[in-house]
């Protein structure tokens, strides 16, 4: 077929696919459960890619029956969702084939939270038997063999076989070999079972609905993996039942029972709850900079976040002793370090500093450390056992040269920085050595003091989502909500300084690859 003709039709294709889901698909029985695509408090719109019809049918019937929400979904090529979905507004959930599409729906701030789900491989289905022959990719190039695929404009299995197989200089003879491109994956499948072409490209995932076809597996493609994620669409008017939904979908004793029998290499989801319980345990001095994030989280997600605020120290005494939260938000590294077995991978997210509070207008004309030790000061610091602050403390003095003169000046020790704030508020202290974040809020009694030319006296703050979290879907959307440019500027306003760019190396989102894979993996169930 003419490469011309071939890009033209593909064109018309995604017109008519569009204009065919902006309709409501109603014609299809089991296609669009209800006529209205607009959402209600009973029901949500779920537009889903062609491969994903027969698992999403099933888990649709068990959501209902257990909740009594109607979910109507509108099945179509994953672009065609997707622009749907930009150009109609309209929607609460998307469930492409191929996570590059989710990308691109977060570039265009269409998107909100992801799930992952599972993967897909990318196969050649042939009629059972193979009565081609077919063995190799220069077989699919025959003249008797009548190849057809899904647009690669429209649909997620021909998008990244075409990007593959680009990469090898082969996708152009593949194209011409091909006979005709099909709306969607599903449509390639039944043209194989009505003989109507010898063979096909199909996720593999997809065969298991196709008793008559079987896979051929091409060396060629054996790269060609598709992660599928659900989204929630970011303009949906009812977050909070889009994303019980969700979670009922991505949750390992629920929806992924249903992906697994078909097929599918499911991941590691979620343990399912209605209203699930997640536990943070962080550093004292984060609360300002993170508790209006967390309760945001709490009121879009309808869940609830248990918050311990406490010295690192007593944190990491509570964890050695059996209490194991969902995720831990560390005053420092080295604090997260004592726990590894517990929290093998984190990610730095901002730094905080030491200074010397003094009071308003500095009396005691306190510069430096060393004036610290001064005959008659009194003194409050962190408690070393018990915060980060506290050690972190004790390694500046000693760096400092001041340890020994300092701590004879000593008088109070205490688990946060906000206790030394309140003593130096009353007039107990002449000065304390404590987080920068700690002064936010207390110019009006207290200045800070810089310690200069010490690396030492800056402290980075890690967080991370524990190895056996039976919530860690959940929690690493929480994560990356404390990595969101609304939180940083909470963080900045707290006297923090960002640790971290939203983008990481490889240009995925952090949290989502530095946190999430280790967390929520595949899982072979």
């Amino acid at each position: 077929m003419n490469r011309t003709l071939i890009a033209l039709a593909s064109s018309v294709v995604l017109l008519v696919g569009l204009l065919f889901v902006l309709a409501g698909d109603s014609s299809r029985g089991s296609n669009t459960v209800g006529k209205s695509t607009s959402g209600t408090a009973n029901s949500l719109v779920l537009f889903c890619a062609a491969s994903n019809r027969a698992v999403m049918e099933s888990i649709r019937v068990d959501y209902e029956q257990e909740f009594g929400t109607t979910i109507q979904i509108q099945y179509g090529p994953s672009q065609t969702l997707l622009s749907s979905i930009e150009v109609s507004g309209t929607g609460d959930l998307y469930l492409p084939a191929d996570e590059s599409f989710i990308e691109i729906g977060i570039e265009k701030s269409l998107i909100a939270e992801v799930l992952p789900l599972a993967t897909m491989r990318a196969v050649v289905a042939v009629p059972r038997g193979n009565p081609k022959a077919i063995k190799t990719f220069d077989d699919l190039l025959r003249s008797d063999v009548r190849l057809v695929q899904a647009s690669p404009d429209m649909a997620a299995i021909s998008k990244v076989v075409k990007e593959s197989l680009q990469a090898s200089g082969k996708w152009d003879e593949l194209a011409k070999a091909t006979v005709a491109f099909r709306t969607n994956v599903n449509d390639v499948a039944n043209d194989l079972v009505i003989g109507a072409a010898d063979a096909g490209l199909v996720y593999d995932a997809v065969l298991s609905n196709y008793k008559d076809l079987e896979a051929v597996e091409l060396d060629e493609l054996s790269t060609v993996i598709s992660n599928v994620s659900l989204g929630i669409v970011a303009s949906s008017k009812q977050p909070q039942a889009a994303l019980h939904f969700a979670r009922y979908v991505a949750a390992r004793d629920r929806g992924l029972l249903h992906y697994e029998k078909n097929g599918f290499v499911v991941k590691k989801g979620d343990v399912w709850k209605e209203t699930p319980e997640l536990t943070i345990f962080a550093g004292s001095m984060l609360r300002p900079a993170i508790d209006a994030t967390i309760k945001a989280f709490e009121e879009r997600e309808g869940i609830r976040v248990s918050r311990v605020y406490n010295g690192c120290g007593i944190l990491v005494a509570q964890m050695k002793t059996g209490q194991h939260p969902d995720a831990y938000f560390a005053c420092d590294k080295e604090f997260m370090k004592q726990v590894p077995d517990l929290f093998p991978e984190s990610v730095d997210v901002s730094q905080n500093e030491l200074v010397i509070l003094v009071q308003k207008g500095n009396p005691k004309k306190i510069s430096s450390l060393k004036d610290l030790g001064r005959e008659g000061l009194r003194v409050g610091i962190g408690h070393e056992k018990q915060c980060a602050m506290g050690w972190l403390t004790q390694n500046t003095f000693r760096e400092g040269g001041v340890q020994k003169e300092v701590m004879a000046n000593v008088s109070v020790q205490t688990p946060s920085g906000d206790m030394l704030v309140n003593q130096m508020q009353t007039g107990s202290l002449d000065a304390a050595v404590a987080y920068l974040s700690n002064a936010a809020g207390a110019g009006d009694f207290l200045d800070a003091i810089q310690i200069q030319g010490l690396e030492c006296s800056i402290a980075i703050q890690p967080l991370a989502i524990a190895a056996d979290s039976p919530n860690a879907q959940t929690a690493t959307r929480l994560f990356q909500r404390l990595c969101s440019p609304e939180s940083q500027a909470n963080f900045e306003a707290e006297g923090f300084r960002w640790q971290i760019d939203r983008k990481s190396e490889d240009g995925s989102i952090v949290g989502d690859s530095a946190i999430g894979d280790s967390a929520i993996g595949e899982n072979e169930q």
